[in-house]
């Protein structure tokens, strides 16, 4: 039954998106590139300077970001993400109460829903790195105590909403979209619930710990996927990851294979299993920050197909990677910082990568992180504008 659940939608039946972005996914060369963007911390510079929407008086992110699509040529949506398994934090049910702890002048002391207790100027919480001054699990006790049952799948009230939102992936499915369940990687997840110092140490003086709050990642994420493969075949598993800095990756590859592999293999494992479709190939997509090149055959190991957001500042060359892992599929790589230094730095960039990555196939340009606010919106759609040459 060719209806994108239990067999591929024809051709002639996708999206114009879903056909733009399978062909990425197929790393067709000379395809033409996908046209979106990874996300913005610009929009309130540019909101104040009176470039975006007028309709807009309330500043509605979401009327914002569809006004610079539609003046950028984005494409329509090729990708449809499935949700409940967190991001940059675990998926706690119930969250943590979200509360000041402490006035310090300018700043304060807030918990925050995943249980941090976190540094933030006063009366702003986005558009700059908090700091972290605290985080909910120091052993076993507080693991208990504080998270563990904030995780549990059976949890009532856990899949409220399930049916509508998987009315829309199974709309999105029959439009030959690419089914993509999100979830938070082990290391941010472990990050986020120890810290990233405190982690360091634990992974040597309480491994015990680390592969509890590992198991319970696992059988969350797996409780939630199969309630998910009910309604859909999945396309991709997209782990939000985030394990590298600006040298190479945060733990060692030792560490990698003992306490994130055991539990990502499973969770494939299963994922495959239980699949409507038994002959979709399901992409395994990594999402990090950082110099990536050192962890991407480790993670070839488990299948991985795709990366991004391949950030330059770390020493990330799209178009050297590209052709040292001609397979990979490539999102990103964008210098945000070239960004920010007119048109003519931008067509330097530009003219090195998106030629190379066009005949290469398997790329569609996206900044490397969030646009910053010191990029002139003038020049983020001169930016866009270049795209856009390789886009048909």
């Amino acid at each position: 039954m060719s209806d994108g659940i239990h067999g591929m939608v024809p051709r002639e039946k996708m999206s114009k998106g879903a056909r733009k972005i399978r062909d990425i996914y197929d790393r067709k060369p000379n395809a033409p590139f996908y046209m979106c963007e990874f996300g913005y911390y610009s929009m309130e510079r540019w909101r104040k300077e009176g470039k975006l929407s007028k309709d807009n008086p309330g500043g509605d992110w979401w009327k914002d970001y569809c006004y610079i699509a539609e003046l950028c040529g984005f494409d329509e949506p090729g990708i449809h993400c499935l949700g409940r398994l967190g991001w940059t934090e675990a998926a706690f049910y119930p969250a943590f109460e979200e509360k000041v702890i402490e006035d310090r002048g300018d700043y304060e002391l807030v918990q925050d829903y995943a249980g941090r207790k976190v540094l933030f100027f006063k009366g702003r919480r986005n558009g700059f790195m908090p700091e972290y001054d605290d985080h909910p699990v120091k052993d076993m006790k507080t693991w208990e105590e504080n998270c563990r049952w904030r995780l549990d799948p059976k949890t009532p009230g856990r899949f409220t909403g399930l049916e509508k939102s998987m009315e829309e992936a199974r709309e999105a499915a029959g439009k030959g979209m690419i089914i993509s369940q999100q979830v938070i990687g082990g290391y941010m997840y472990l990050r986020s619930l120890i810290g990233p110092l405190e982690l360091l140490y634990k992974f040597h003086d309480d491994p015990g710990l680390i592969h509890a709050c590992m198991e319970t990642w696992l059988e969350l994420a797996d409780a939630v996927i199969e309630k998910h493969q009910q309604y859909v075949t999945i396309d991709e598993l997209f782990i939000a990851e985030d394990i590298c800095y600006n040298h190479g990756p945060l733990i060692s590859p030792d560490m990698i294979r003992e306490f994130l592999f055991p539990y990502y293999q499973q969770l494939i494992s299963n994922i495959k299993r239980r699949q409507p479709d038994k002959g979709r190939h399901l992409y395994f997509h990594v999402d990090t920050d950082g110099y990536c090149v050192p962890i991407i055959p480790l993670y070839m190991e488990l299948g991985m197909d795709a990366m991004s957001p391949f950030e330059a500042a770390a020493g990330c060359d799209v178009v050297k990677i590209g052709r040292q892992y001609p397979h990979i599929i490539m999102k990103g790589g964008i210098d945000k910082r070239v960004l920010a230094q007119g048109k003519e730095a931008i067509d330097r960039h530009l003219d090195y990568i998106l030629p190379a990555m066009r005949r290469r196939g398997g790329y569609y340009p996206t900044c490397d992180h969030g646009v910053p606010e010191e990029v002139s919106f003038e020049d983020y759609l001169y930016f866009r504008k270049r795209c856009l040459e390789y886009a048909d």
